[in-house]
């Protein structure tokens, strides 16, 4: 019987990880659509046809006037009730790379007491003024309500950013984030586990080493590494040191992501017997 669950993946003008977006879910064993935003936004109702939507990588609109800055505008224009429609019926969002990048300027992250559309982080060039292109290592914090980090201890990905630095509009807001526990994930020493305060571990200079956060219902989230980029065992650079270490894993430790993300959808939407 055919998965009932579906996931959108947004594409078009400078996006361009739909592919391996749409392979991961499509693994977790849903319907995938990927539909250019321009299509979208002239039927933003049709929304509400999905259960899951994906904000991807890439370099959304050259990232002229800050990355994901063009993006969000214009999807918080165009299609914002139907947004917020989306987001208080309880489906999920996740943003990766430009994709949090425009999560963060939409204000759908953090969205501190459930207060959306209103920015109070962002994502500021790395304090090495180079782009990055490399792995780093995170570590999921196991109080925080995300739903997609659920059960996900360490989790190395791949990093592809310029604009990777997180920030916050305050002391106080850094401090409700961390109070609540929506600091979802964090770059670490791999070594030690302990949150990496400088580079090459913390490969951007981001503030508490936050690498990725969710709103206070744990459904939408964002990070700046690439999930999405490790879906097979063989994507880890050091696949071949793991393999005389122990038996490979079926899929990369990137799909835990969007399994997670398709199990709650599929236990909150449909009755189990269905």
């Amino acid at each position: 019987m055919p998965d009932p669950v579906k996931a959108l993946v947004i594409t078009g003008f400078g996006l361009n990880c739909e592919r391996e977006t749409t392979t991961a879910l499509e693994t977790s064993g849903v319907d995938v659509a990927m539909i250019h935003l321009n299509d979208l936004l002239r039927d933003a109702g049709q929304l509400m046809q999905y259960h899951i939507v994906a904000f991807i990588g890439g370099f959304s609109f050259g990232d002229h006037l800050g990355a994901g800055t063009v993006l969000a505008n214009r999807v918080k224009a165009h299609m914002g009730s139907e947004l917020n429609e989306f987001i208080t019926s309880g489906r999920l969002v996740v943003g990766i790379c430009n994709g949090f990048q425009t999560l963060t300027r939409l204000g759908l992250v953090p969205a501190l007491g459930s207060c959306y559309f209103k920015q109070t982080v962002a994502m500021a060039p790395n304090d090495s003024g180079l782009f990055r292109n490399c792995w780093v290592t995170l570590k999921c914090n196991p109080a925080s309500p995300c739903i997609f980090t659920r059960g996900i201890d360490m989790l190395p990905l791949p990093i592809r950013h310029g604009e990777g630095k997180f920030v916050s509009i305050d002391d106080k807001t850094l401090a409700d984030l961390e109070e609540q526990n929506l600091v979802a994930v964090r770059y670490v020493d791999p070594a030690t586990g302990d949150p990496a305060t400088t580079f090459p571990h913390n490969p951007n200079g981001s503030v508490n080493a936050i690498a990725g956060i969710c709103d206070p219902s744990g459904r939408i989230f964002g990070l700046m590494p690439h999930p999405e980029a490790y879906l097979s065992p063989y994507n880890h650079p050091h696949w071949t040191r793991q393999k005389i270490n122990g038996v490979l894993p079926e899929t990369g430790l990137g799909q835990q992501i969007f399994d997670n993300a398709v199990r709650f959808a599929r236990d909150e939407f449909f009755d189990a017997t269905d």
